[in-house]
């Protein structure tokens, strides 16, 4: 993926340290996903619900400030969009790649990531 992005015009100018952090906040979250997909799959009836359970997660990242940002959308999606747990890594990987400033949403990523695994 990161082969794309760098063949179609993706230059971040972040250090190998900011490249370090988003990949160990990635990691989490793919640690915390699978687990909900994990949790979801036990409590489900049948193999075909257990398999069905993880698709809403698939909508998320379109309801987050990957593609627009969040000042552009409409304040009820907005509001959902600011506080999904989508957005901070977002956020936070698009800092650390690109410079732009992360403010708190590194603390707000790793406390969704740890949430969805402890919960999960």
């Amino acid at each position: 993926m990161i082969g794309i992005a760098l063949a179609i015009g993706f230059r971040p100018n972040a250090t190998a340290l900011e490249w370090l952090a988003a990949a160990g906040l990635l990691t989490l979250f793919v640690v915390a996903i699978t687990w909900l997909s994990v949790a979801l799959g036990l409590k489900s009836p049948t193999p075909d619900a257990a398999s069905n359970a993880p698709m809403p997660l698939i909508l998320l990242p379109f309801l987050g400030s990957g593609f627009v940002p969040t000042d552009s959308m409409p304040t009820a999606i907005r509001w959902f969009a600011e506080y999904q747990p989508f957005t901070p890594i977002m956020e936070t990987v698009r800092g650390l790649l690109l410079g732009t400033p992360i403010d708190n949403s590194a603390a707000i990523a790793t406390a969704w990531c740890a949430g969805i695994a402890t919960v999960s």
